[in-house]
């Protein structure tokens, strides 16, 4: 089964902004560019896993699967293909630009990318923040997690939950606001699944750092730093994360947080809040006035 959420991929415009932004407000560190010019970044020990691709538009690329090893990744594969999933594999220079051994991938019902993948490379020892932090929270869970945006709540939870085996967490569910989230290890989630109706795309990237104060230079340095604020400083209902969300040079939002719940599975119990957050994380002006991340319309996507 899946074990982490190991990499993204974007593109954009204005990836050269992310050299910069990635270093001196989240903290990531610079690994080697790719052949095409994208900004790659550290969070850990791993070759990258935030990638930021030369772009005519801001588009999600890729989500990133990690799997314990090949022969699981295989037998995944074989499952998928059993229920008459389409599942291609990935090329050897594509490996070779995620710095994976092997890769497999599909599309959901939308056309978003998702892609399996066994024996990410790693540097131990090696990874130096971009800023003073104390960390991000990774080795155990993951790059973080990511919530997208699609048209069907229903269509979403019958592909991700009951044919790629993502397990329920929770979901928010009030007037303006309908989530489903999904882990696949201890992190609480590292998938949510936003219903907006013809619509489809990527609100944000979760990013656990290790402690507050960590979270509360990043708020400061954003607002420095002119990265508009979209979300100020609050606490989850569901996995009790505090955080705040600013908007990136590339559309989509950044959640920088820490204090995020461990789950286990044999004590967890799936429940419905009936709003995202205990206190905070208030609406900013730029926040009601801009999309909620990187947007298209279904009939677009069709095409």
């Amino acid at each position: 089964m899946i074990r982490e959420l190991a990499y993204l991929r974007v593109a954009s415009p204005r990836h050269e902004d992310w050299v910069a932004y990635a270093t001196e407000v989240l903290g990531c560190q610079l690994a080697p560019r790719g052949a095409d010019g994208s900004v790659r970044l550290r969070v850990d020990d791993a070759a990258h896993r935030i990638t930021v691709s030369p772009g005519g538009a801001d588009a999600f690329e890729a989500a990133g699967w990690g799997f314990v090893n090949e022969t699981e990744l295989a037998a995944y594969v074989a499952r998928l293909r059993g229920t008459g999933l389409r599942v291609a594999e990935g090329t050897p220079e594509e490996c070779a630009d995620r710095a994976v051994a092997g890769m497999w991938w599909v599309t959901d019902p939308w056309g978003t990318r998702h892609e399996f993948v066994w024996g990410q490379q790693r540097h131990p020892g090696t990874f130096w923040p971009g800023r003073r932090i104390s960390g991000f929270v990774s080795d155990d869970f993951g790059l973080g997690h990511i919530v997208l945006i699609a048209p069907s709540l229903a269509e979403a939870d019958a592909f991700y939950c009951d044919l790629l085996g993502f397990t329920l967490s929770d979901r928010v569910d009030e007037e303006f606001m309908k989530v489903r989230f999904y882990h696949c290890n201890g992190r609480h989630h590292s998938l949510g699944i936003a219903e907006v109706p013809g619509t489809v795309g990527f609100n944000h990237l979760m990013l656990e750092v290790r402690n507050l104060d960590d979270v509360g230079t990043g708020y400061d340095l954003a607002r420095q730093q002119g990265h508009p604020i979209v979300r100020a400083l609050g606490r989850h209902t569901n996995d009790l994360m505090t955080s705040f969300y600013m908007s990136t040079p590339s559309s989509f939002q950044i959640e920088y947080g820490c204090g995020g719940l461990v789950v286990d599975d044999r004590t967890w119990v799936a429940s419905t809040n009936d709003r995202p957050s205990l206190w905070g994380h208030d609406l900013t002006d730029w926040g009601r006035d801009n999309p909620p991340g990187i947007l298209n319309k279904l009939e677009e996507v069709a095409r």
